[in-house]
């Protein structure tokens, strides 16, 4: 996912939007606890008494970043399966329905902007000191789900398949996060896993 600077991007912008803008950015790159107010005011040039009037904590701030991060990322999520899927053939379809995940994967490992998940980071930062983030990353990790499931038939098995998938995801993410060889590493690992999820999932005669 490649986005420009806040600064470059936020011209026309409302000041709640510009904040935000720079939430995304500086947020996602050095983390939530390492980003203070001020710099986030500085980014999106906003006084504090402006930022205040739309985020009356950092808390507050952060759980909008958290949720307009999911919507941005979720609908490029569901868009490029969605393309990945479009460009394989009819067999492919049927036999190794999971690939698009590793396509969408590639992808976005090796985007000079990857930073890992940001729910996952920012539940690692905070997660006990501002418990309602767990619930927004609760939402985001079912709706990825989701959109792997859509892959698949409709069944209950497909569900299970997906959710496993999802897992699989996970776990790339946190390791292609380390950079350098790794992301390789990582993505190959999610190649067969998800293979091995395909094959187990055709071989009960749902492919």
């Amino acid at each position: 996912m490649r986005r420009s600077s806040p600064l470059s991007a936020s011209v026309g912008l409302s000041a709640r939007d510009r904040i935000l803008r720079a939430a995304q950015d500086l947020f996602y790159l050095h983390g939530v606890r390492a980003t203070g107010i001020d710099r986030v005011i500085a980014e999106a040039g906003v006084t504090k008494v402006t930022f205040y009037r739309h985020f009356p904590s950092k808390d507050d701030l952060i759980r909008a970043y958290l949720r307009q991060r999911h919507e941005t990322w979720i609908a490029w999520f569901k868009e490029s399966l969605a393309a990945s899927r479009a460009s394989q053939s009819a067999a492919d379809r049927r036999t190794q329905p999971l690939m698009p995940v590793l396509q969408v994967a590639r992808e976005w490992f090796h985007a000079s902007t990857f930073r890992g998940c940001a729910f996952a980071n920012t539940v690692a930062e905070i997660g006990e000191s501002v418990p309602s983030i767990t619930g927004i990353a609760l939402q985001h990790k079912q709706a990825v789900r989701d959109a792997i499931a859509d892959l698949l038939p409709s069944d209950v098995a497909a569900a299970h398949m997906a959710w496993a998938a999802t897992l699989a995801l996970d776990g790339a993410i946190v390791n292609a996060q380390l950079g350098g060889s790794s992301t390789e590493a990582a993505l190959l690992g999610l190649q067969h896993l998800l293979h091995a999820l395909a094959c187990g999932y055709c071989d009960q005669g749902n492919g």
